[in-house]
């Protein structure tokens, strides 16, 4: 099926893309927020879930992988269909289904269809969330675009604390004896809402010459993730069976064979779902070599916190969430000048971003190590500051270096290696730092021990990230 648009063009013959307003900015966030938010709002909620639909500890783990498989098995191809397709057209589509499966997922009368709707929920939300890079790219240039894709990574980050914030008091506020529902209720308003304001708000733009669909990229791509991540995210509840170590071993054969067959299809001309040359840009090669330490940390120490808080705190879902604030607020304040920041000092901010995260790691340690059990928020609220500072500066400013330079007909590729390289990274974070908390804090180390040596290891991480970072090109 062939669509015709009728495109402006300049008086000199360039074609005039549409511009993105600072009202259509806010609303394709509103847009990108809300799958993220979706991603972690379900932790602070876990245990509610169990009480209510009498799930298994495999089952529950489902409910969260679920959803993250599905979303970062789709991400590239939602990309490359919102380039051919018109990326505005599958922004709306995307919010549309992505709110009809919250809805789904609200009204689930048992653990089977909750798992289920998660998957097509995370699958709406892999075709929504990359037409906003995508946009964005389309719509700005120059010091406006710089500034969106800081305003894109803040809004990343900040979501991901308002979706622990935001469950955990929908889930105490009980509103109606709904228990646990309505962290996905939630979003059905807000998605109605965004629909007709997008309608509106948000300029169409598609790529000048799409690129087709690569069955054998997209087949082995999803092999390799489900690979990886479904043994790291179930293996553990499961006991580690065979079939989870065999999953484990087929990975590396699944990935060697998706860049082969990418570069074969590169060379002979075709239109692969990842183009290696996008990943011979030196801002998008350096920029993820950066990427998957930064968020494995960050995802890891976002579970790792909020489980702490409630199993080892006691604290509760709500007093997690309001211990998290500060980090928020520090987060929130932090993003707005970053963009003032890149441009005087470059890539350099994001060096410092690593260094004062690794600080506030160590500084909410040794927290822990004076004060156990008896953290309050005023004690931990120090060390989550300085974190939300140094998020702050490294995450906002990695989304402009991988993206400034991308071509803009692989806006939505682009859009699509950033956040499966996200949220895949997000996954092992959680696999491998949470699984080993899990495992020490019910030995004879306890949460407290678990929780100090965590935190010790994220700032390593942080320091890696650092280290990586030297390489990075200079966005200015």
């Amino acid at each position: 099926m062939t669509t015709t648009t009728t495109t402006p063009v300049h008086p000199t013959g360039v074609i005039a893309r549409p511009a993105l307003t600072s009202a259509g900015l806010v609303t394709v966030l509103l847009g990108a927020a809300l799958p993220v938010i979706d991603f972690f709002i379900v932790n602070v909620a876990l245990p509610t879930i169990d009480t209510d639909l009498h799930a298994s500890t495999a089952t529950l783990e489902l409910v969260v992988a679920a959803y993250g498989i599905a979303y970062a098995v789709l991400l590239v191809l939602g990309g490359r269909l919102g380039d051919a397709f018109g990326r505005r057209r599958l922004f709306l589509l995307g919010l549309a289904l992505f709110t009809l499966t919250s809805l789904v997922c609200g009204l689930a009368p048992d653990a089977l269809t909750l798992v289920l709707a998660r998957a097509a929920q995370g699958a709406a939300a892999a075709m929504l969330l990359p037409q906003v890079l995508s946009i964005i790219q389309a719509g700005t240039t120059g010091e406006h675009r710089s500034r969106a894709l800081g305003s894109y990574g803040a809004m990343g980050g900040i979501a991901t604390v308002v979706g622990q914030l935001l469950g955990g008091a929908l889930v105490a506020a009980d509103l109606w004896g709904t228990s646990w529902r309505p962290i996905f209720l939630v979003n059905v308003p807000i998605g109605l809402i965004g629909l007709l304001v997008a309608r509106r708000t948000v300029p169409d733009s598609r790529a000048e010459n799409p690129l087709g669909v690569d069955r054998w990229g997209t087949a082995l791509l999803a092999a390799s993730l489900l690979t990886l991540l479904v043994p790291l995210m179930e293996g553990s509840a499961l006991g580690w069976p065979w079939w989870t170590i065999a999953l484990l071993v087929l990975f590396p054969f699944a990935a060697l064979g998706f860049a082969r067959v990418e570069k074969r299809l590169e060379a002979r001309g075709g239109m692969p779902l990842l183009p290696p040359a996008l990943l011979r840009t030196a801002n998008v090669r350096h920029g993820l070599v950066v990427a998957v330490p930064f968020f494995c940390g960050f995802g890891s120490f976002m579970f790792v916190y909020a489980v702490t808080l409630q199993d080892g705190l006691h604290l509760g879902p709500l007093g997690s969430g309001l211990v998290l604030t500060p980090m928020a607020v520090a987060y929130f304040v932090t993003s707005l000048v970053s963009s003032h920041l890149v441009a005087r000092y470059g890539q350099k901010v994001v060096l410092a971003g690593g260094v004062i995260a690794a600080l506030g790691l160590l500084v909410l340690a040794g927290s822990a190590l004076w004060a156990w059990p008896d953290l309050t928020l005023w004690e931990l609220a120090p060390a989550m500051v300085l974190i939300g500072i140094g998020n702050g500066l490294a995450m906002t400013t990695l989304f402009r270096i991988v993206l400034s330079r991308v071509p803009h007909d692989l806006a939505g590729i682009g859009g699509g290696v950033m956040t499966t390289t996200q949220q895949t990274s997000l996954a092992l974070g959680v696999a491998v730092f949470g699984s080993l908390f899990a495992g020490l804090s019910t030995g004879s180390m306890g949460y407290e021990g678990a929780f100090v040596l965590v935190m010790a290891l994220l700032a390593a991480v942080a320091l890696l990230v650092v280290v990586l970072a030297r390489k990075l090109p200079d966005p200015r």
